[in-house]
């Protein structure tokens, strides 16, 4: 089995799915494949839908000017699946209340819990950066000093806060228990310095069961794209509403996003926040 990891070293806190020990045996002991053969087995995957993409190219323009000798009018091009609207709005109310988080060397995301211009993020960011001055760029590219407000390592979650005269947006939070398997989803964030980037998915299961570091975390795992710098980001659903907090993802041989991807679910934030809000102001 190849190693996963997240976002944090390289990528983020490592990740190993419990169902798996770091050498890729299961619960029971069987062995799920070695490194190189699994490694292997994904690069001969990719490479044949890489040779059917350029078959399929190829053939296309072979057949389009066959067509065209003959005189004959070619056939439309398909045209791009229509983006539900409710999604065209998500994105719209959310990304003003997501900023790029700068510590040190280390880059995440962040979104806006309230009027007090409290901010979300992971703790990870925070402890890559060596805990150095925080730094918050809006989405109009206005950078200010952050105050750390307090921080939870055994959740990954941190909560900053910025001046008020920032004037973000906060983000609603979605009811408790309120997730459903299948719904589309948005994640937000600067993957790769990339501010104001949106990627869209379905929350592909609940409950799933994660080792972040040294700890074990129960996340919604959905298929959006969350690359290095989605961290601390929020993971909302159709109505703009965040579901969690995007925390880690699967990768294949130290790779970007395969489409495994974990937040942190928004019940655990919520409660962490306040927390962390309620002793530290």
């Amino acid at each position: 089995m190849a190693v996963q990891t997240g976002l944090g070293e390289p990528r983020g806190p490592w990740f190993v799915s419990p169902e798996f020990d770091p050498y890729g045996r299961d619960g029971a002991g069987q062995a799920a494949g070695t490194r190189d053969g699994a490694a292997w087995g994904w690069r001969r995957r990719l490479m044949a839908g890489l040779a059917v993409l350029a078959l399929s190219t190829g053939s296309g323009a072979v057949a389009g000017g066959w067509v065209a000798s003959r005189g004959l009018p070619e056939p439309a091009a398909a045209s791009a699946a229509p983006v539900p609207a409710e999604l065209v709005t998500a994105a719209e109310k959310t990304v003003p209340g997501v900023v790029s988080v700068l510590v040190g060397g280390a880059t995440g995301s962040g979104f806006a819990v309230d009027s007090e211009q409290h901010i979300i993020t992971n703790d990870h960011i925070l402890a890559k950066g060596r805990s150095g001055p925080v730094t918050v760029e809006l989405p109009d590219g206005r950078r200010f000093g952050a105050e750390v407000v307090g921080r939870e390592p055994g959740s990954d979650l941190a909560v900053l806060k910025v001046p008020a005269s920032a004037g973000l947006a906060s983000l609603p939070l979605a009811k408790p228990g309120s997730t459903r398997v299948g719904e589309p989803v948005l994640a937000v964030g600067s993957p790769l310095g990339l501010s104001g980037t949106v990627t869209a998915g379905i929350v592909s299961a609940l409950d799933r069961q994660v080792r972040l570091g040294d700890n074990r975390h129960r996340a919604v795992q959905t298929d959006a794209s969350i690359n290095p710098g989605n961290s601390g980001g929020p993971l909302v659903n159709a109505r703009g509403e965040v579901v969690g907090v995007n925390t880690a993802i699967a990768t294949i041989d130290g790779n970007g996003s395969i489409g495994i991807g974990f937040a942190i679910p928004i019940e655990q934030v919520q409660q962490t926040a306040d927390t962390i809000i309620g002793k530290g102001g």
